[in-house]
């Protein structure tokens, strides 16, 4: 009997290595969290169609990260933002995406989708969302990750939004 529990000890300790030196790998990739200050002006079109409002239209602006632990997101970098927003606002509610492209000084760009369920585009307004980041080209290629953000809709079509990220790299 206590020949069998010691192969169970050894047999755990054996299994707790193994899972130790399988998880090695995927640390090594790169990850990290920052956050980005972010400012645009929109041409949003709207019309009312069937019991909703459904607006669209660009949002341009410029980005710069405020916090960061690291990686290609510097402290300091600045983005050119160029976004396409859809959104239809019902009685149940805001559903409203935005595909947005970031581009740095250098040319290298990373992608996110913006999704918002609360609040409102109108100005005084706006609200929280999530965005995922969908990787990019140069030094954000294979880039994945995840945001919260606020917005808020300010007079003669200008907003502020203010990102916190978290990201990963294979």
């Amino acid at each position: 009997m206590e020949i069998r529990s010691g192969k169970i000890v050894i047999a755990a300790a054996f299994t707790a290595a193994a899972s130790v030196a399988c998880a090695v790998p995927l640390a090594a990739g790169e990850s990290g969290g920052f956050e980005v200050l972010t400012s645009y002006v929109h041409g949003y079109a709207s019309v009312d169609y069937a019991g909703q409002t459904i607006k669209g239209g660009p949002l341009d602006g410029t980005g710069t990260v405020i916090e960061t632990s690291g990686g290609p997101f510097a402290e300091g970098a600045n983005y050119r933002v160029r976004c396409v927003v859809y959104s239809k606002k019902t009685e149940a509610g805001l559903d409203l995406e935005a595909p947005c492209a970031f581009t740095d000084t250098g040319g290298d760009t990373w992608y996110a989708m913006s999704k918002r369920r609360a609040g409102d585009v109108e100005t005084g307004g706006g609200g929280s969302g999530g965005q995922e980041i969908e990787g990019g080209t140069g030094k954000y290629a294979g880039i994945t990750g995840t945001c919260r953000y606020t917005i808020s809709y300010l007079p003669d079509g200008w907003l502020v939004s203010r990102r916190s990220c978290e990201w990963r790299k294979p």
